[in-house]
């Protein structure tokens, strides 16, 4: 068997390939090791990243309104990214002054109604016994000798005193992951300044690299996945604001119509946890209903209620339309999408998967398409021939 230089150096290329894999198999957990540390060196940059991509998006808008600077000019993009910093710094100030307040009043109103709520249920289960005295010889006919109630104390204070004794290791390392995360998100918005303030310059340079070192096909095939990424990306961040503010009001004022008490305190949680996408305003639910329970249970019946009507006109009708049709998502697929998402990341994975997934379907689709497209042609060329020979039969 003659052997030329070229099959020797795919066999060469097979046998390293395959001792490369063998020896990853076995080291796996070195490797998987080695790449948790590579992640943590790397992700105050992937944080910058993700907040850039995030403040681009109404900076984008601000930037091409200010007409009263030429294209050209150098103070268009700083002007414009100091009006976005100041514009999401506002939102937030403006929401922390207007629920701060409402929290605070609430957890005091909290505190003079749990004991209230408390004493009502003890009441109630006097009531319960005295009403039903079986319960009561159902209770004391209990096997207490299996309730060591001194081997339970015992038990506690053990817990206790080891706790006593880690709490000072427990605040060192609360405090160690407080300043790491604030030193993590401090890298992390100075990096993302310094994505937006130069942008265009790094879109080239990523540009010549990948045509640098990748044939010109590949290289136009991954702008393109990246220009349809960012467009989804960009237009599902863009919906789910609108739709949390919408649902929000929604809450907000139907509401105060009703005369349900925390009508603005509920509808800014809720907008907030809307985010969180198709689940995230049952957070709201169980908080509302919390609050309502202390006070008058007839309101958090009505509350939730009105939640489940509210929701199904937010999930039929406003979703689907504004968050699903900006990323070109059928409304079953975004459903699908947060699923999926939540079962494997989370709340991260419910905001992400969706305009991945719108991605993932556009690529599919477009693929899909021409794929059909390619076996129409030689049919449609075939149907064209019998057609043609069946025409100099007749003649003939």
């Amino acid at each position: 068997m003659n052997l030329n230089n070229d099959t020797l150096r795919k066999l060469r290329g097979l046998i390293l390939y395959t001792v490369a894999l063998v020896a990853a198999a076995i080291n796996y957990k070195s490797i998987l090791e080695i790449g948790r540390l590579l992640l943590g060196f790397v992700w105050p940059f992937i944080l910058g990243a993700a907040i850039a991509f995030i403040l681009n998006v109404p900076m984008r808008n601000i930037e091409r309104h200010l007409t009263f600077f030429k294209k050209e000019s150098r103070l268009r993009r700083p002007v414009s990214l100091v009006i976005t910093l100041v514009l999401v710094s506002g939102v937030l100030i403006l929401v922390l002054f207007v629920v701060a307040p409402q929290l605070l009043e609430t957890l005091m109103s909290l505190q003079r109604t749990i004991p209230l709520f408390l004493g009502q249920v003890l009441r109630s289960a006097e009531e319960l016994f005295a009403s039903y005295p079986e319960l009561l010889d159902m209770l004391n006919q209990l096997d207490q000798t299996a309730l060591d109630w001194t081997k339970m104390l015992n038990e506690v204070g053990r817990v206790l005193g080891t706790g006593a004794g880690s709490m000072l290791s427990t605040t060192f390392l609360a405090a160690k992951t407080v300043v790491n995360g604030l030193s993590t998100f401090l890298i992390g918005f100075i990096f993302s300044l310094y994505i937006l303030l130069q942008k265009e310059t790094l879109n080239r340079q990523v540009k010549k690299l990948l045509r640098a070192f990748l044939p010109d096909g590949i290289t136009e095939q991954l702008l393109g996945i990246a220009r349809l990424t960012e467009r989804t990306f960009s237009s599902f961040l863009t919906g789910q604001c609108v739709e949390a503010v919408i649902l929000g009001t929604m809450f907000f004022i139907t509401m105060t119509v009703l005369g349900l008490p925390y009508p603005l305190l509920i509808g800014v949680l809720i907008a907030f946890t809307a985010l969180i996408p198709v689940f995230g305003a049952f957070i709201g639910l169980g908080v509302g209903i919390f609050l309502m329970l202390m006070e008058a249970p007839a309101d958090a019946l009505i509350f939730t209620v009105t939640f489940f009507i509210l929701q199904q006109i937010e999930g039929n009708f406003i979703y689907p339309h504004v968050v699903g049709g900006s990323v070109g998502l059928p409304s079953i697929w975004v459903l699908a999408a947060v699923t999926v998402g939540g079962s494997m990341m989370g709340v991260v994975g419910m905001l992400v998967f969706i305009p991945l997934c719108s991605v993932f379907y556009a690529l599919l689709r477009d693929s899909v398409n021409s794929r059909l497209k390619k076996k129409r042609e030689p049919e449609s060329a075939e149907a064209g021939e019998d057609s043609g020979q069946a025409d100099q039969k007749i003649s003939g």
